[in-house]
């Protein structure tokens, strides 16, 4: 028997539902609960999307925006180092949930799937079903297209609606044999071959219905939310409503279980709760940058205001994931739970540039947290060894006690194993949503980072055919400073190694 979740059915029950109700547990195949042994320890992966190490706390920034998330460090593994493999969801999550690069897995526009071949390889797939109970959800519909077309793997996957307060995602509420009609719609208007449907054609056409429902939420909530509903125009939430849904799934699963929950907080809109509006009306400012190539038309002005907003996001972020933690905490459940924190890309406020979705790859965007906490940890351990996305999945299914595939390019995370400070490894983040998944990569941004340095490649751009940037992390931070041309031995070392890297990928696509 194979019973699916309803997903209309969990729509219209939310909608009776308070949101101390709205954590139910859910399956969608309950095949091999019984077999699976509950001493073995649980996995809880949380991800807030676009949140950037060097705007937390934790990580020695100037704002004093994670509090909470320092609590938490200070019983766990906290790494210095970590890097995405892309710059926005689709190449970021996807690399975090295949172990692989965008090179590899080919998810690297806006709304794309992994290529055929990778379904499988993926984290749900190697967590056996037999052993463990896996769920997702995000918030985020990028994020959703991933976990969907991994679903075969999950026992429970739930769409981003269902926590939702406002929804305008109008496909979902339309009768099944309407469906694919729209669908084709979908694509013959946006193009998109091969993804699922994003509800794109309802929103074109129901756009004021989708701007009433907003404007009316803002004005309902406008004591608690001044700036407006977090989420976005089309699914609006509470991440206080998604923090008590991950609770009670902790409470209810059995076990032992892997969860993997996707918040789109601190995403743009950053529109925080009440009590953090204005909390960063200071007079700090970061170093000053020059302009970019591919800089947008906003002012060092604009930079700066859109820096606090995202910080005063962050912290109510923090605050939530306190709240959740502190439960977990005199609950008893971190006995026995591995506690996963990250993000899939950070953000990027400097050179004339907002937000992620750019052809550079900045410190600011690729360098993102990573918090491990083990089950029972007590004391704090700092890793400061370079570390990629790409090395959660072999790192989780390491201290589970299951099988590493042959095809992940990723490495066990130390402390876990004493064989990965690899001090010549390269680690690398891609940038490819102009370039075809099915060619080789003639238009993409790719950093590699080596030891102290950070090369940044930009080919087949029309402002810049081609341009190379090299820094020295441990001594410029900010990248500042070029080193290309001052350092051209350094810099046709790099160049040869990702030259050569690049070679053998496209290959494969020639």
């Amino acid at each position: 028997m194979n019973p699916k979740l309803d997903r209309r059915a969990v729509l219209k029950l939310l909608s009776l539902l308070s949101a101390a109700q709205l954590g139910q547990p859910f399956f969608s195949r309950a095949t091999g609960i019984n077999s699976k042994d509950p001493k073995s320890p649980n996995i809880l992966f949380i991800v807030f999307d676009t949140l950037s190490a060097r705007h937390v706390s934790v990580y020695g920034y100037n704002r004093e925006t994670t509090p909470n998330l320092l609590r938490f460090a200070e019983k766990a593994t906290v790494y210095h180092s970590h890097h995405a493999g892309g710059n926005y969801t689709t190449p970021g999550t996807s690399s975090i949930l295949t172990g692989t690069y965008p090179w590899s897995h080919r998810a690297f526009q806006l709304t794309a799937n992994v290529i055929k071949g990778y379904e499988d390889r993926n984290i749900f797939h190697e967590f056996d079903g037999r052993k463990y109970t896996r769920i997702a959800y995000t918030h985020n519909s990028y994020a959703h297209v991933l976990l969907h077309q991994f679903r075969k793997d999950l026992e429970g996957l739930l769409p981003p609606q269902a926590l939702s307060r406002w929804n305008s995602q109008f496909l979902d509420q339309l009768p099944e044999k309407d469906r694919n009609a729209i669908s084709w719609a979908e694509v013959a208007l946006t193009g998109a071959i091969g993804e699922m449907p994003t509800s794109l054609f309802y929103r074109l056409i129901l756009n004021s219905v989708v701007r009433y429902n907003w404007v009316k939420g803002s004005q309902e909530y406008k004591d608690i939310f001044p700036r407006g509903i977090p989420g976005l125009p089309h699914l609006n939430f509470f991440l206080e409503d998604a923090m008590d849904w991950t609770y009670q799934q902790v409470e209810t699963l059995p076990q032992p279980y892997f969860a993997y929950v996707h918040l789109l907080p601190p995403h743009a809109p950053y529109v925080t709760r009440k009590e953090f509006v204005d909390i960063f009306m200071d007079s700090w400012q970061p170093p000053k940058k020059p302009k970019h190539i591919f800089a947008t038309d906003v002012s060092p002005t604009q930079l700066g205001n859109f820096r606090r907003l995202y910080d005063e996001y962050i912290a109510y972020t923090d605050a939530e994931f306190g709240r959740l933690y502190e439960k977990l905490h005199k609950s008893g459940k971190l006995d026995n739970t591995w506690i996963v924190f990250t993000s899939d890309h950070g953000e990027m406020f400097e050179r004339g540039i907002s937000g992620h979705i750019t052809p550079t790859l900045y410190e600011s965007i690729t360098h993102v947290p990573l918090i491990i906490a083990a089950p029972g940890q007590q004391v704090r351990q700092d890793i400061y060894s370079l570390t990629s996305c790409v090395d959660l999945l072999p790192t989780l299914l390491h201290i589970s006690g299951q099988a590493i595939p042959e095809w992940t390019e990723g490495i066990i995370l130390p402390p876990f194993s004493q064989a990965s400070s690899d001090p010549d490894r390269s680690i690398f983040t891609v940038e490819a949503k102009e370039n075809s998944k099915w060619k080789p990569l003639t238009k993409s941004t790719v950093a590699m980072i080596k030891g102290n340095y950070k090369l940044i490649q930009y080919k087949g751009y029309s402002k810049v055919p081609e341009h190379h940037e090299l820094y020295d992390l441990a001594i410029d931070p900010e990248e500042l400073n070029n080193l290309f041309k001052t350092k051209p031995n350094l810099a046709a070392e790099l160049k040869n190694e990702l030259t050569l890297k690049l070679q053998g990928i496209n290959n494969r696509y020639q």
